[in-house]
């Protein structure tokens, strides 16, 4: 009776390491599946991102052919500014066309913007400036925070095609805890976007980018940004009117209008702030 229970239990134990080899081989062959499935999706992300930076490299193309005849000396100058000295260089040609070419210049200008903002790529405080310098102010406000907008969206849905799983693997605790903080504080994320567009707290190449892995809504997002910019955008155009006496980019930021900045931030949480106390106090 013994060897017959213990052949039992062999037989038992066999059994069941063969259907945990089973399963194993069954979970090995969905994970691969769900790889596969990934890498297209991945590809097709890819695709789409190079058709969309290609498509954007046209409209560049495209601006410069339909931009007013120019000689040899100003055409070197015409190219998206990286110091204070290209974006003084670009003003003055600028400004010598923009009366008789008014909206090619303007639509140079917002594409060129709109383009850094979708790549994340640095320069748009010059444009900021530089708009500042040759539009009067309600014009180059609004042609600031609608670039920004545009700009910062369309790095949104890039960000959501192809930066999602890169994030999620190199930030997972990051990302798990910002989802979280999203999560409990859905009611204010419009406040909150308010105050990190005002701030420097988080660079706005990483909030575009972090924005919809966290789950961030779209709309919350994209209006956020355009209000958010609307502090900082009128210190840059102020800055743009004084922009040929400029020798720095960092000028156009006094301690003055930073410690302005900071209130608007901290006046942007307050309504955030007394929702979810007020919230507290119901479920209390």
């Amino acid at each position: 009776p013994r060897r017959q229970e213990q052949q039992q239990q062999q037989q038992q134990q066999q059994q069941q390491q063969q259907q945990q080899e089973l399963q194993d081989l069954g979970q090995k062959q969905q994970q691969q599946a769900m790889s596969a499935d990934e890498r297209k999706a991945t590809k097709k992300s890819l695709v789409i991102v190079a058709a969309i930076f290609v498509a954007s490299v046209a409209t560049m193309c495209y601006v410069y052919a339909i931009f007013p005849e120019l000689n040899e000396s100003e055409k070197q100058h015409l190219k998206i500014p990286r110091d204070i000295q290209d974006a003084k260089m670009l003003a003055k040609v600028l400004d010598r066309y923009k009366d008789m070419y008014y909206f090619e210049v303007m639509f140079g200008v917002v594409v060129a913007y709109v383009f850094l903002q979708t790549f994340a790529i640095p320069g748009s405080l010059f444009l900021s400036i530089l708009l500042g310098f040759l539009y009067r102010f309600p014009i180059a406000l609004f042609l600031i925070c609608f670039c920004s907008a545009l700009g910062a969206t369309l790095c949104y849905t890039l960000s959501n095609l192809v930066g999602r799983r890169l994030i999620r693997h190199f930030w997972p605790k990051k990302t798990s805890e910002w989802s979280k903080h999203v999560e409990e504080y859905r009611d204010s994320l419009f406040n909150y976007m308010l105050f990190l567009r005002m701030t420097p707290i988080l660079p706005n190449w990483f909030i575009n980018l972090a924005s919809p892995v966290i789950g961030v809504p779209l709309h919350i997002f994209a209006l956020g940004t355009f209000c958010g910019v609307a502090p900082p955008s009128v210190i840059a155009i102020q800055a743009g009117k004084t922009l040929q006496k400029m020798t720095s980019s960092s000028e156009a930021f006094s301690w003055t209008s930073m410690g302005i900045l900071m209130a608007c931030a901290c006046a942007s949480l307050l309504p955030g702030l007394l929702k979810n106390k007020f919230k507290q106090k119901k479920e209390a």
